[in-house]
């Protein structure tokens, strides 16, 4: 929802005082911070933990942690995690059971109370990633319930892009390093101050709490002119043709011979994708069976266990999972939820061990597509 509130500006002690001030509301805020050579995702106690003064260098399977000659704190590219792993954790228990010495059965329903989230950082592209699994998990006839209470009680505060990486390729993908919509809060970072917009009642409720100051047009248009320069540098880009029929049009083609040649099905993108959102299901018993438990777990389409019918699995080639991925990821997801299951990020080309670039495998399927236009699909 968008709220007509005027531009504010928040210092130093503005984002010390709006961490202190989601704390204080009982929200538990998770942001980015240093941690094991990377930026990850986890809960902070203070704005000090934010990652001053740090950026990382990217690469097709090569990130690494680099010091700035400033202390931005927002100036780095995605990271490992995405706030999937808290709005749809990896683990989740689903129900439980128990037998009495009588033979009676009982189960329970596990629903704990929701954490009441303030995501603090979230990147435009992760904004659309977290529309993009609620519509998946909460807009279809089967609702994830638990996914949809994390949801419900969390609150989002963007950080637009100013640096992207060499692995970004949001804007191909019909974003950009512009908040557009989806948050209650959005940062600008524009040296060592933050230009904030109010997108809900509860943003402009908590602005009121914090120290800060109108913006003036100096620092707005200092703001704008960081992101539109941000929408200019993007490391990388798929190409300008239409995805779907593409993908389409590549189901027998030569490149996925290429691709699957490299890739050790290891799922680390399905892993670390912001909209990747497949589960399987499993029972874990005690040793006496008296007790079962149901957990839901993430599951990834590299796994051979994935298609798995009588007899084996349905794709039992290397070949033939990435295709399933890909063009599920960037076609057929269309036909599903009306969207590309892809907003730009640039995980899946970073953290995958190989090095295999999601937009340099689709340049290829297009350069094969051209070089040979009468190739037949299956």
């Amino acid at each position: 929802m968008s709220v007509a509130a005027a531009p504010a500006v928040l210092d130093r002690d503005g984002l010390d005082a709006l961490v202190a001030a989601l704390v204080a509301r009982g929200r538990t805020v998770i942001g980015p911070t240093v941690r094991d050579g990377a930026i990850v995702l986890a809960e902070l106690d203070s704005a000090d933990e934010l990652p001053f003064g740090w950026g990382v260098e990217l690469d097709a399977g090569r990130y690494r942690l680099v010091r700035r000659d400033d202390q931005a704190a927002f100036a780095h590219s995605a990271g490992p995690q995405s706030w999937k792993n808290f709005l749809h954790p990896s683990r989740e228990r689903l129900w439980s059971a128990d037998r009495t010495p009588e033979g009676e059965v009982s189960f329970t329903a596990e629903e704990p109370a929701a954490p009441s989230y303030a995501f603090l950082g979230v990147r435009p592209c992760d904004l659309r990633a977290i529309a993009i699994q609620d519509r998946v998990l909460t807009g279809g006839r089967y609702a994830d319930t638990g996914y949809g209470r994390r949801r419900d009680r969390a609150l989002l505060i963007a950080a637009e892009c100013t640096e992207p990486g060499a692995t970004c390729f949001c804007v191909s993908t019909g974003g950009g390093p512009a908040a557009d919509a989806g948050y209650d809060l959005a940062l600008t970072e524009v040296d060592g101050r933050f230009l904030v917009r109010v997108g809900s009642e509860e943003g402009a409720e908590l602005l009121e709490q914090l120290p800060h100051q109108a913006a003036d047009p100096g620092i707005e248009s200092a703001g704008h002119a960081a992101v539109d320069a941000a929408r200019d540098r993007m490391g990388r880009s798929l190409p300008v043709v239409d995805l779907r029929d593409l993908m389409g049009a590549s189901l027998d083609a030569d490149r996925w011979d290429d691709v699957a040649a490299r890739c050790l099905t290891c799922g680390n993108c399905t892993m670390v994708c912001p909209t990747c959102f497949c589960t399987t299901t499993e029972e874990v018993t005690d040793l006496t069976g008296d007790h079962t438990e149901r957990w839901q777990r993430w599951d990834s389409c590299f796994d051979l266990d994935f298609s798995y019918l009588h007899g084996g699995p349905v794709r039992a080639s290397a070949r033939g999972r990435y295709r399933q991925w890909l063009t599920h990821k960037l076609s057929t997801w269309h036909d599903q939820f009306d969207t590309s299951g892809c907003v730009g990020c640039g995980r899946c080309i970073a953290w995958c061990p190989a090095g295999i670039d999601i937009t340099e495998e689709v340049a290829a399927l297009h350069a094969e597509q051209v070089a040979d236009p009468g190739t037949e699909t299956d």
